[in-house]
């Protein structure tokens, strides 16, 4: 930190040179026959016996104003260490196994199903995130975040939009957590084959062209005759139909059926699709709960789903391995992208794990901070996430496992 201009009235060496044995560089007076060399003498002593003092008395003066000048600038320094600033501070959190308990209670319950003992570890991992809104942090807490590599700073901003309280961030977390779960059942069952009845109701119809001519609230029944049972089986009906071609979608319209005859459109992507917003309604054959406190978010939703899988499949899915992961999901099992994924490879690292499941997506972020002892594969569905863990656990083909290059 600059220690600011310098001080007012400090003598410069200039004026500290300037003594009755060094005569002032002042236009000398011209020794005429009225002046004596006494007369130039006095003057000399004049412009010396200034403000400026010399030997002890200045050096104790100067020493005086530069002890007050540090004490100023440390006590500014230290000032403003403490200042708050708009900055949050990620840093590793724990990590839970999704096979062990919480609260002294299985984090994962099933009825309905048998289920079979597990080993092995499939850890979730988190992010503890310091500072908020409503708890700024200071200066000095900040660097500290910026010096440690385990941890990151981020503007207050990314992780609390404006108008957002740490209370109202904790409430959402809250909602994405059980929805995640319920995703994460979803996902599980389909990908064991077994079969999650599901309704589907038209939640908005996008605005484009061609116009839809479904309606919100409409529960979608079949298209064009065939049956809709889940999310996967309407888009298996809709690739085989070909972008722009109008449909006959039965529907349930103010609680009586209907068929409906509507357009439908070419996504980015090239697939068919109808150009509406479907809000689903899961009903499980079995019933799953799935306990967990003070962790929010969507983040652990694949490594709920691997879990529950573990705990459905005869035998031990992990082979006895201590693999931890992230990585949000949809019910048709698709793998989403987190946040804070190096501090989660610091901390699934701190927690002894082995192998980490990173989704595809954070592949950028991964590359180069990977702590030694821990090999990441990159998945982007649940179907990718279940073979690797079945491969680590029999020790097979790790070689050709997708890892994060990028």
């Amino acid at each position: 930190m600059s220690s600011g201009p310098p001080e007012q009235g400090v003598p410069t060496a200039s004026s500290a040179e300037m003594s009755p044995s060094t005569p002032a560089r002042t236009s000398s007076p011209t020794l005429t026959d009225e002046t004596d060399v006494t007369d130039v003498t006095d003057v000399t002593d004049v412009t010396a016996a200034g403000p400026f003092l010399d030997g002890p008395s200045a050096l104790h003066w100067r020493t005086s104003l530069l002890l007050v000048s540090a004490f100023v600038t440390v006590l500014l320094a230290s000032v403003t260490l403490l200042f708050p600033v708009p900055y949050v501070v990620l840093e590793p959190g724990p990590a839970i196994n999704t096979l062990g308990k919480e609260s002294g209670h299985p984090l994962i319950t099933v009825k309905g199903h048998t289920t079979y003992p597990a080993k092995g570890s499939l850890d979730l991992t988190t992010v503890t995130v310091t500072g908020g809104p409503d708890s700024r942090l200071s200066v000095y807490q900040v660097l500290g975040g910026w010096f440690d590599p385990a941890r990151a700073v981020v503007p207050l901003q990314v992780m609390y939009p404006p108008g957002e309280t740490i209370e109202s961030s904790r409430k959402e977390n809250e909602q994405e957590m059980v929805s995640s779960q319920e995703s994460a059942t979803v996902a599980a069952l389909e990908e064991l084959g077994i079969l999650v009845p599901t309704t589907l109701t038209v939640y908005s119809v996008d605005p484009g062209t061609p116009p839809s001519t479904l309606r919100p609230k409409d529960e979608l029944l079949a298209i064009d005759g065939k049956p809709i049972v889940n999310l996967e089986g309407l888009a298996t009906i809709l690739s085989r139909v070909r972008p722009g071609k109008t449909v006959a979608v039965t529907v349930r319209r103010n609680g009586a059926r209907a068929v409906v005859r509507t357009p439908t459109r070419r996504w980015e992507d090239g697939r068919t699709i109808l150009g509406i917003r479907v809000d689903p309604t899961f009903r499980p054959p079995i019933d799953v709960k799935i306990s967990i406190d003070n962790v929010g978010g969507p983040s652990a939703g694949t490594m709920f789903a691997l879990g529950l899988i573990d705990l459905l499949t005869p035998g031990d899915l992990t082979g006895g391995r201590h693999i931890a992961g992230t990585g949000t999901i949809d019910a048709a099992g698709g793998v989403g992208p987190i946040g804070g994924i190096q501090q989660k490879l610091v901390g699934a690292r701190d927690a002894g794990a082995t192998w980490f499941l990173a989704p595809r997506e954070n592949c950028g972020e991964v590359v180069g901070h990977v702590p030694d002892g821990l090999r990441v594969v990159s998945i982007d569905t649940l179907a990718s996430a279940h073979d690797a863990v079945r491969r680590i656990a029999a020790n097979r083909d790790l070689g050709s496992l997708p890892a994060c290059t990028r």
